[in-house]
Protein backbone atom coordinates (compact mmCIF):
# COMPACT_ATOMS: atom_id res chain seq x y z
CA UNK A 1 0.00 0.00 0.00
CA UNK A 2 1.45 3.43 -0.80
CA UNK A 3 1.04 6.43 1.40
CA UNK A 4 -0.94 8.75 -0.33
CA UNK A 5 -0.94 12.54 -0.34
CA UNK A 6 -4.21 14.61 -2.19
CA UNK A 7 -1.59 17.07 -3.30
CA UNK A 8 0.48 14.63 -5.02
CA UNK A 9 -2.30 13.62 -6.84
CA UNK A 10 -2.63 16.85 -8.86
CA UNK A 11 0.29 15.26 -10.73
CA UNK A 12 -0.48 11.33 -10.81
CA UNK A 13 1.29 10.24 -13.44
CA UNK A 14 4.43 11.40 -12.00
CA UNK A 15 3.88 10.26 -8.32
CA UNK A 16 0.99 7.52 -8.28
CA UNK A 17 1.95 5.69 -12.03
CA UNK A 18 1.91 2.34 -10.88
CA UNK A 19 -0.71 2.18 -8.34
CA UNK A 20 -2.88 3.64 -11.42
CA UNK A 21 -1.40 0.61 -13.31
CA UNK A 22 -2.01 -1.51 -10.71
CA UNK A 23 -5.64 -0.47 -10.16
CA UNK A 24 -6.87 -0.37 -13.59
CA UNK A 25 -5.01 -3.71 -14.34
CA UNK A 26 -7.45 -5.16 -11.07
CA UNK A 27 -10.17 -4.11 -12.18
CA UNK A 28 -9.83 -5.58 -15.70
CA UNK A 29 -8.84 -8.96 -14.61
CA UNK A 30 -12.16 -9.13 -12.27
CA UNK A 31 -14.43 -8.70 -15.23
CA UNK A 32 -12.27 -10.83 -17.68
CA UNK A 33 -13.68 -14.30 -18.58
CA UNK A 34 -17.07 -13.09 -16.78
CA UNK A 35 -18.22 -10.49 -19.69
CA UNK A 36 -17.90 -10.63 -23.13
CA UNK A 37 -14.06 -9.82 -24.37
CA UNK A 38 -15.54 -8.50 -27.43
CA UNK A 39 -16.71 -5.77 -25.19
CA UNK A 40 -14.45 -5.56 -22.54
CA UNK A 41 -11.03 -5.31 -24.59
CA UNK A 42 -12.59 -2.20 -26.76
CA UNK A 43 -13.31 -0.29 -23.31
CA UNK A 44 -10.00 -0.52 -22.19
CA UNK A 45 -8.01 0.29 -25.48
CA UNK A 46 -10.12 2.68 -26.86
CA UNK A 47 -12.05 4.40 -23.98
CA UNK A 48 -9.98 4.02 -20.86
CA UNK A 49 -7.03 4.69 -21.93
CA UNK A 50 -8.71 8.90 -22.28
CA UNK A 51 -10.01 8.65 -18.94
CA UNK A 52 -8.83 10.17 -16.24
CA UNK A 53 -9.18 9.85 -12.41
CA UNK A 54 -9.67 12.17 -9.63
CA UNK A 55 -9.18 12.05 -6.09
CA UNK A 56 -12.95 13.74 -4.77
CA UNK A 57 -11.82 13.79 -1.16
CA UNK A 58 -12.41 11.42 2.00
CA UNK A 59 -11.29 8.65 0.16
CA UNK A 60 -13.27 8.51 -3.09
CA UNK A 61 -12.33 8.75 -6.05
CA UNK A 62 -14.15 9.21 -9.58
CA UNK A 63 -13.02 8.07 -12.75
CA UNK A 64 -13.95 10.45 -15.88
CA UNK A 65 -14.46 8.98 -19.24
CA UNK A 66 -13.80 10.46 -22.62
CA UNK A 67 -16.84 11.76 -24.60
CA UNK A 68 -19.12 9.69 -26.32
CA UNK A 69 -17.58 6.39 -25.24
CA UNK A 70 -19.81 3.80 -26.92
CA UNK A 71 -18.97 5.27 -30.64
CA UNK A 72 -15.25 6.18 -29.64
CA UNK A 73 -15.14 1.92 -28.22
CA UNK A 74 -16.13 1.37 -32.34
CA UNK A 75 -19.84 0.26 -30.75
CA UNK A 76 -19.04 -3.01 -29.50
CA UNK A 77 -22.13 -5.34 -29.44
CA UNK A 78 -25.62 -4.23 -27.87
CA UNK A 79 -25.34 -0.82 -26.70
CA UNK A 80 -27.06 -1.38 -23.36
CA UNK A 81 -24.71 -4.54 -22.51
CA UNK A 82 -21.88 -2.54 -23.50
CA UNK A 83 -23.21 0.30 -20.87
CA UNK A 84 -23.47 -2.22 -18.06
CA UNK A 85 -19.43 -3.61 -18.83
CA UNK A 86 -18.75 0.53 -18.82
CA UNK A 87 -20.10 1.00 -15.21
CA UNK A 88 -18.70 -2.47 -13.81
CA UNK A 89 -15.46 -1.61 -14.97
CA UNK A 90 -15.59 2.03 -13.91
CA UNK A 91 -16.80 0.82 -10.19
CA UNK A 92 -14.12 -1.54 -10.25
CA UNK A 93 -11.18 0.62 -10.57
CA UNK A 94 -13.05 3.40 -8.25
CA UNK A 95 -12.65 0.63 -5.61
CA UNK A 96 -9.33 -0.55 -6.42
CA UNK A 97 -8.09 3.08 -6.52
CA UNK A 98 -9.41 3.17 -2.61
CA UNK A 99 -7.49 -0.13 -2.18
CA UNK A 100 -4.44 0.73 -3.96
CA UNK A 101 -4.21 3.80 -1.40
CA UNK A 102 -5.36 2.37 1.95
CA UNK A 103 -8.79 4.00 2.40
CA UNK A 104 -10.48 0.06 2.15
CA UNK A 105 -9.52 -3.05 3.37
CA UNK A 106 -9.43 -5.20 0.49
CA UNK A 107 -11.52 -7.73 2.24
CA UNK A 108 -13.84 -4.95 3.15
CA UNK A 109 -14.73 -4.82 -0.89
Amino acid sequence: MTEFDPEKFEAKYVHYFEELESAYTAAYQELHGEVDSGILRPIDRRVLSGSEPFYEGDGEFRVELPDDPYERAGQPGDREQFEAVLDDLVAGIERELRTEFGFTDAAEE
